[in-house]
C-alpha cells in the first residue's frame, strides 16, 4: 500500500483502503456538528470524499490499528477516533499507529448501518468486500493488534457498554480486553473461539488470522451522539493504546 507523507502534520502519512467508498461526512449533521474542525479534521474529511483513508503515525515497535465506522450510523467512535488522531498527531511514541476513523465514509454520510446493503461486520471474510479489503490491508501492513470501536443501542446486541474478545486462537485478545474492561469499567464479553457465534466480524476474522483484536462498544442511539458517549469511546481507545505503553 502506498503511503504519502503529509508534511504539515509532522510524522503523518496517509493511504487509501479503497476508492469506491467515499462520502461527504459533513452531510451527516448529527456527526459533523460534534466534530472539532481543526485543520487535521478538515483534512481527514476532505480525503474521505475519495474513499476509505488510512492514516499512519510513528515508526517502529508494534503496529497497532484503531478502527471505527464499520457501521456508518455508529457515530460516537468515529468522532472519538478523529479526536484521538488530533491528540496524537504531533506526539512521539515508540510504536507505529494506524487509524481508520471512517471505514465507510459513504455509509457515514448517509447515516446508514450498511454499505451498499452489506453489513461490514458480517462480511469481513467475503473476498473484496469493503471490510475484507480492510483485513487485507491489516495483513499486508503486518499490523500486530487491532481495536475495532463501535456503539450499541438499548435493545440491540449487546445493548450495553462492553469489550468483546476471544480466548482462542489468540489469547492476547482476551488479555487486552480484560485490561480495558478493568481500566475504564466496561463489561467484558469473551467468546471461547473466534467466529463461533457468527461469521464475518472484523475482530473475529483478525483473531482467526492470529492477529489479536478486540471490539469496544459504547451505549448510544444509532444515528445520534448521546451525552458522554464520545468521551467513553475515546477512553476505550486510550486504554487500548495504554495496554502497549502509549
Amino acid at each position: 500500500m502506498y503511503f504519502e507523507k503529509i508534511e504539515q502534520f509532522g510524522n503523518f502519512e496517509m493511504g487509501y483502503i479503497s476508492d469506491f467508498s467515499g462520502g461527504y461526512i459533513s452531510r451527516n449533521r448529527n456527526l459533523f456538528e460534534k466534530l472539532q474542525l481543526s485543520k487535521l479534521t478538515q483534512f481527514i474529511l476532505e480525503k474521505s470524499v475519495f474513499g476509505t483513508p488510512i492514516f499512519k503515525l510513528g515508526d517502529g515497535g508494534n503496529k497497532i490499528l484503531v478502527l471505527s465506522g464499520i457501521h456508518g450510523n455508529e457515530l460516537s467512535p468515529q468522532i472519538a477516533n478523529v479526536n484521538l488522531l488530533n491528540e496524537l498527531v504531533f506526539k512521539e511514541f515508540n510504536h507505529t499507529l494506524y487509524f481508520i476513523p471512517f471505514a465507510s465514509p459513504k455509509s457515514t454520510m448517509n447515516n446508514e448501518r450498511t454499505f451498499n446493503s452489506m453489513d461490514l461486520n458480517r462480511s469481513a471474510h467475503i473476498k473484496d468486500s469493503l471490510s475484507n479489503l480492510i483485513i487485507q490491508a491489516i495483513v499486508d501492513l503486518e499490523i500486530d493488534f487491532v481495536g475495532d470501536f463501535h456503539s450499541t443501542a438499548y435493545n440491540s446486541n449487546p445493548g450495553f457498554e462492553s469489550i468483546f474478545s476471544s480466548k482462542s486462537p489468540t489469547p492476547e485478545s482476551f488479555l487486552i480486553a480484560n485490561y480495558i474492561a478493568r481500566d475504564v469499567g466496561s463489561e467484558m464479553i469473551s467468546i471461547d473461539y473466534a467466529g463461533s457465534s457468527y461469521k464475518g466480524a472484523v475482530e473475529d476474522v483478525c483473531n482467526l488470522k492470529r492477529i489479536p483484536a478486540i471490539t469496544g462498544e459504547v451505549l448510544c442511539p444509532f444515528g445520534n451522539v448521546a451525552r458522554g458517549s464520545v468521551e467513553k469511546s475515546f477512553s476505550q481507545m486510550e486504554s487500548f493504546l495504554s495496554y502497549f505503553g502509549i
